[in-house]
């Protein structure tokens, strides 16, 4: 199938690594033009490397940090400056750490929001003026399987991706006149260093081994596996095409059948 995206332009945020690299290669393979970004400048370096190795495609790689409104307007404007044109935009970005509610301070609950919730609004602000002046554009919001069935000791990442959430579906209400399409991905499970780092915390606390822990969790998954970054980029590169023109506004699990409400 071609999904039509030969050619297209597409900002994928938190992608040196895990689910946001394997997005940014997918939509590379489909001949997406692409712009990966991070902290981590030689992290982005390299992952832009790869990326245009293993597909020959025109990626720019910026060092970014979301927290900061400034950052993520540079990141936008330097997109178009290079491609002139922003058509996809992808906001996935790294979960908070693991903490219970009374154990969490202003200060984490403040830079978690910053983090989760203000750095989509603020990605989201700068692209929509480019897609609206193109009648065309693609906005899917990363959130976590948590917002649909909180985790235990996960009260930020349980309580802030819910927002991403009631985002989405206001923003595809409000965009769907000028044929910008809004949705959103709740990965479950999936084999990053995110869930390693997860599965190390929690077998100090539990007196297990990590692999212990991750064992664990599989077997609570129906499919008894995690995913695979590359399982969960291809429901997001589907989104980013021309063959998903008539969704918006929806929330798509991809956990292996882990959330028990229908």
């Amino acid at each position: 199938m071609d999904l039509g995206l030969k050619g297209r332009v597409a900002i994928v945020t938190g992608s040196s690594r895990g689910i946001g690299n394997a997005i940014a290669l997918g939509l590379a393979e489909e001949g997406a033009k692409v712009t990966i970004c991070a902290r981590n400048r030689a992290a982005v370096e390299a992952a832009e490397r790869e990326i245009e190795r293993a597909t020959g495609a025109d990626v720019l790689g910026l060092r970014t940090d979301l927290n900061r409104a400034e950052d993520i307007k540079i990141l936008v404007d330097e997109t178009y400056k290079k491609f002139q044109r922003v058509d996809i935009l992808v906001n996935n970005t790294g979960g908070p750490a693991p903490a219970l509610f009374l154990a969490t301070s202003e200060d984490n609950w403040r830079r978690a929001f910053d983090q989760l919730f203000m750095s989509v609004v603020f990605a989201c602000r700068e692209v929509a003026p480019y897609m609206k002046q193109q009648h065309w554009g693609r906005i899917i919001n990363m959130a976590s399987m948590a917002a649909k069935q909180p985790i235990e000791n996960l009260v930020l990442s349980n309580s802030l991706r819910s927002g991403i959430i009631g985002l989405t579906k206001t923003l595809s209400n409000e965009l769907a006149e000028d044929n910008i399409l809004v949705n959103c991905v709740c990965p479950g499970y999936t084999l990053t260093e995110r869930v390693q780092e997860l599965a190390q915390k929690e077998s100090q606390q539990a007196g297990k081994e990590t692999g212990e822990i991750i064992q664990d969790w599989a077997r609570t998954i129906p499919l008894r596996r995690m995913a695979q970054p590359k399982e969960i980029a291809n429901l997001v590169v589907f989104l980013a095409s021309e063959r998903a023109s008539f969704i918006t506004g929806a929330t798509f699990q991809v956990d292996g059948g882990w959330i028990k409400g229908i």
